[in-house]
């Protein structure tokens, strides 16, 4: 009888995790297939490639001329010795002059983009006069010229 009651609530509970799971696999469905999801995968791939760039910059052009102006240092072998650790510290400077010029980089980008939206809404906020506002003023501006006329 107890295991009856068991398998009974085991079951009951089966059916309640595959209704609830079946519903969750559809809201997936549903999140994974709009816009917003898709777009967003594609600005990951891109702003990976995009930051493989902006290395490379930083890397091959920047970093070198930046160590010509400070007297031929190589950043990338800048290292400090504590105990048995080496802190390489000269990669680290050089990953926050990468994030830097990334981040002044996406920041002209928005900017950009920003500037383009306030022109499309500069044009939005132009109010379109309705079509009884429209027939008011031309009876207003008939009784004026009626009353112009007869004075």
């Amino acid at each position: 009888m107890e295991k009856e009651k068991k398998l009974k609530k085991i079951k009951i509970e089966k059916e309640k995790v595959l209704k609830n799971g079946s519903k969750t696999l559809l809201e997936f469905k549903e999140f994974i297939s709009r816009g917003n999801v898709i777009d967003m995968a594609v600005g990951t791939i891109i702003g990976a490639a995009f930051g493989k760039i902006v290395t490379s910059i930083v890397n091959d052009i920047l970093m070198p001329l930046i160590g010509i102006v400070i007297g031929g240092i190589d950043f990338t072998n800048l290292t400090l010795n504590v105990g048995g650790a080496v802190v390489s510290y000269g990669m680290f400077l050089q990953n926050v002059i990468d994030f830097l010029i990334v981040a002044a980089c996406i920041f002209i980008f928005v900017k950009f983009l920003n500037s383009f939206k306030k022109k499309e809404e500069a044009k939005e906020v132009v109010p379109a006069i309705d079509e009884k506002t429209e027939l008011l003023k031309e009876i207003r501006d008939l009784l004026k010229e009626e009353k112009n006329t007869s004075n």
